[in-house]
């Protein structure tokens, strides 16, 4: 036997609020404030819908026909097909998104039933998407306008993971995209301000090149200026650095060892120091010493000046790479790589074994300078990098080259034997005989002065470039 309960209304024990109210055809659940919810795992049917679809999270990959109130993820990665709209009736309403970015391949085709229409056109026209990620929202209307689209997106971006990003202040410093990498080069001291990271650390790594100021020549015969120390390091599964490479113009050609592991960028403000070149020297006096450049824990040594004639000292002088002896049997280079790192950040002076006449070469970040002898010794080589550090240095084939060494200052009309690749400055040539300075921006030394208290030049300014990874 079935039990009933015949009731118009049910109220609460406690303050008599009603629960269940029937009037005429109206029932009214819960009171002014309450809410109705129903218990886990129970569901409701009959009361409509809001303008919403169920989303059937099974890709659709073949022709088939929707179903009023259901929204469907169409895979077109194998080959065009055609979603079928239902029997229009009013209220209707179907979502369609493409599943993968594949419409622009292979396009979708909505057929809108028979003699109905979409959007008001012929009917029994049917619609080609072919835009890649496209979604739509079909509701129908009437036999006027038909389906009616109400909604739509193009938004085909993939999710990307988060990654380094950064921007970078003072005068001249900018950044620049090679692919899916940034280039933060500095010419001048800024900052490096890092405002977003990976939390994957790999994604964080940063290649770099460090290089110093490069140093002046020494006057009146005086040893040409060394190359700032360089240091870099660059990650040969990206991007491998030339080794021996293409025909070389001077012996020495190529790069030096990487210096350690790439630098692992964190949310800070990094300070960079840009190495101005040596000032140049005064009359047949000793050149001056470039200063350092640095990126967080990389500090390149500013290059070694060269000797001069008048006065002393007349030996090239420490640095990241020495300077040049004047032209002295007795005037030694200096010691590149002053001070000491692993890998070595540059080479030694040139010495003169010449009285009177030729000065040693500046030292480079490859090669040691030349020997003063006849003709005078020539800078040694710099170091070359591939273009993943930007178009900096000295372009030569499909490197860019920097701390080039500066020749040694003559007194003879002898041919000239040059400045180290990577912005080494020559030697004085004819009246007034001054140095050649060296390339800005390359930590290349200058050329010494030739004879008759004929002085050195300014060494080229460093340079800091930053590689990473944004996308």
């Amino acid at each position: 036997m079935t039990s009933k309960i015949k009731v118009d209304n049910i109220n609460k024990v406690s303050d008599d609020s009603n629960i269940i109210n029937k009037c005429g055809t109206t029932i009214t659940l819960g009171a002014s404030g309450d809410s109705i919810a129903l218990a886990s795992g129970a569901t409701q049917s009959g009361f409509g819908r809001t303008g919403t679809v169920d989303w059937q999270t099974t890709p659709k990959t073949a022709t088939f026909t929707a179903v009023n109130g259901e929204g469907y993820f169409c895979n077109t990665t194998a080959g065009t097909f055609t979603m079928n709209l239902p029997a229009g009736s009013a209220g209707a309403i179907v979502s369609l998104q493409d599943y993968n970015n594949t419409f622009d391949t292979f396009s979708l085709t909505v057929d809108p039933n028979g003699s109905e229409k979409i959007n008001g056109g012929t009917a029994g026209d049917f619609i080609t998407l072919s835009t890649e990620g496209l979604g739509i929202t079909f509701v129908y209307i009437d036999a006027t306008v038909g389906w009616r689209s109400v909604q739509s997106n193009e938004y085909a971006t993939a999710g990307a993971p988060l990654m380094v990003a950064a921007t970078v202040s003072g005068s001249c410093n900018a950044i620049t995209e090679d692919g899916d990498y940034k280039i933060a080069t500095f010419k001048n001291p800024g900052t490096f301000c890092v405002s977003q990271v990976s939390p994957v650390a790999a994604n964080n790594a940063a290649d770099y090149l460090v290089v110093a100021g490069g140093a002046s020549g020494g006057g009146d015969r005086g040893g040409g200026g060394g190359a700032g120390g360089f240091r870099y390091f660059l990650d040969t599964t990206r991007c491998a650095p030339t080794s021996g490479a293409p025909a070389a113009p001077l012996n020495g050609y190529g790069s030096p060892t990487p210096s350690g592991t790439a630098i692992t960028l964190a949310v800070a403000p990094y300070t960079i120091a840009v190495g101005g070149g040596g000032t140049g020297s005064t009359g047949g006096q000793r050149g001056t010493n470039g200063d350092v450049s640095t990126f967080d824990t990389i500090t390149s040594a500013g290059g070694g000046s060269g000797g001069g004639c008048q006065g002393s000292p007349t030996p090239g002088a420490n640095g990241g790479s020495g300077g040049g002896g004047r032209d002295n049997s007795t005037s030694p280079g200096g010691n590149g790589n002053s001070p000491p790192v692993t890998p070595p950040q540059g080479e030694a002076g040139g010495s003169s074994t010449s009285s009177n006449c030729y000065a040693g070469g500046g030292g480079g970040a490859m090669a040691a300078g030349g020997v003063g002898a006849s003709p005078s010794g020539g800078g040694g080589a710099g170091g070359g990098l591939p273009t993943a550090f930007g178009a900096n240095g000295v372009p030569c084939g499909s490197y860019r080259y920097y701390a080039g060494g500066g020749e040694g200052g003559s007194g003879s009309a002898a041919s000239t034997t040059g400045g180290g690749i990577g912005g080494g400055g020559p030697r004085g040539s004819g009246t007034p005989g001054v140095g050649v300075a060296g390339t800005i921006n390359t930590g290349g030394g200058s050329g010494g002065g030739n004879n008759n208290t004929n002085p050195g030049n300014a060494g080229g300014s460093g340079i800091v470039v930053i590689r990473y990874k944004f996308k």
